[in-house]
């Protein structure tokens, strides 16, 4: 029976959703059928090569740094392991979000950005307007700034960045609908429309406290628009050479223009994540997901 190792946890600050994404993985492999299915607590120093030897397919449902970097994915592909998602390459590009915008910035749209230190931050005429700060290599959110009126400006907050990152990505604020569109396979799935609590951000603690609504299909996004967020999405997942899945999140201004974001390799994958809700507009479970991306990989 093909085995499958399902790598969860990890010691980034998106280790507790980690934890939830593979025990989903976990639950829906053995839904699935087919598979011995082992779910470990990833710790790059402790899990050794033996321990990873013993799987056909390797899943990891690691979210941040180490896990989601190309760190892993390096890792596997030295083992000449079989592994679900995208290999060392393009995880390290996606991961990187200054790379990554750098690198689609003359293929697709997507807002103006900065990689600044504390010591040159106020330079950045992005500063000079509504501008949102974030780290350029985490996710979930974490540590994410949005500044929608410069004149109220609490710049003490924003400093307080700079002694958990050395640099932080500034990009310009496009006020609009946040939507995202995932890719399964070659297919773009149904997008969600995300409107976060009326007095708060779509930021880490209201991701997964229930107060954010997330709409799929959307209510706000025409089908036109839609459609043009699908394809973007898509032309993402293969510019950046993501195999699998992935997810683009994107703002769709209110002069109907479309900015991507990020693209994440290794999306959640807990019951209120956003790929496993696409999934299943599209008619795909979660056992269904699960089984075809480790069927993807045993066929590489």
């Amino acid at each position: 029976m093909t085995k499958v190792l399902i790598l969860a946890g990890g010691q980034s600050d998106e280790r507790e959703v980690s934890l939830r994404s593979g025990k989903a993985v976990y639950d829906a492999l053995l839904t699935a059928g087919a598979y011995e299915v082992e779910l470990v607590d990833y710790h790059s120093h402790s899990t050794n090569d033996e321990i990873l030897r013993t799987a056909d397919v390797v899943f990891p449902a690691l979210h941040g740094p180490g896990g989601e970097d190309g760190v892993l994915q390096a890792r596997l592909e030295g083992l000449g392991l079989r592994f679900v998602g995208s290999d060392a390459t393009s995880s390290s590009l996606c991961m990187d979000k200054w790379r990554y915008k750098q690198y689609l910035q003359d293929s697709l749209p997507v807002m103006a950005g900065e990689l600044v230190a504390r010591s040159d931050i106020w330079q950045s005429p992005l500063t000079r307007q509504p501008f949102v700060i974030k780290p350029h290599d985490g996710g979930s959110s974490i540590d994410t700034i949005i500044v929608r009126d410069i004149v109220t400006l609490d710049r003490q907050a924003v400093e307080a960045l700079f002694e958990r990152h050395e640099t932080m990505l500034v990009e310009e604020y496009v006020a609009g609908i946040e939507v995202t569109a995932a890719v399964v396979g070659h297919q773009a799935l149904p997008i969600v429309e995300i409107i976060p609590p009326a007095d708060g951000e779509f930021d880490y603690e209201n991701k997964y406290n229930g107060q954010t609504q997330e709409l799929c299909p959307p209510v706000n996004v025409s089908p036109l628009l839609q459609e043009r967020v699908q394809a973007l999405a898509l032309q993402a997942h293969k510019l950046c050479g993501c195999r699998d899945m992935s997810r683009t999140d994107a703002i769709i201004a209110n002069d109907g223009s479309v900015y991507i974001i990020e693209t994440n390799t290794i999306p959640g994958l807990t019951d209120q994540s956003l790929l496993p809700r696409e999934a299943l507009a599209a008619g795909i479970s979660m056992p269904q997901l699960c089984r075809q991306l480790v069927e993807a990989a045993l066929q590489r």
